[in-house]
């Protein structure tokens, strides 16, 4: 499993959503600005609070979380 130290959970911040260091900054809107053809500087600009591990971290969460594993069924 990776290791992801700026991706926090907490039931009272954002619904229990992944954010970035506990702030209100989730890793969906991360990516939703990157989606939408923000880059890595724009978003720096406009978070400022922001650090460019915690953008490149919440992609590599993501890119996790999004993984297919191929599971073996018995008998097949």
């Amino acid at each position: 499993m990776e290791h992801f130290d700026r991706i926090t959970q907490e039931p009272g911040v954002m619904g229990g959503r992944a954010c970035i260091r506990g702030m209100r900054v989730t890793v969906g809107m991360v990516l939703n600005l990157i989606g939408a053809g923000r880059s890595v500087e724009d978003i720096l600009a406009d978070y400022p609070y922001l650090e460019r591990e915690d953008i490149l971290q919440a992609l590599r969460y993501a890119a996790w979380r999004a993984e297919e594993r191929e599971v073996r069924l018995v008998g097949a």
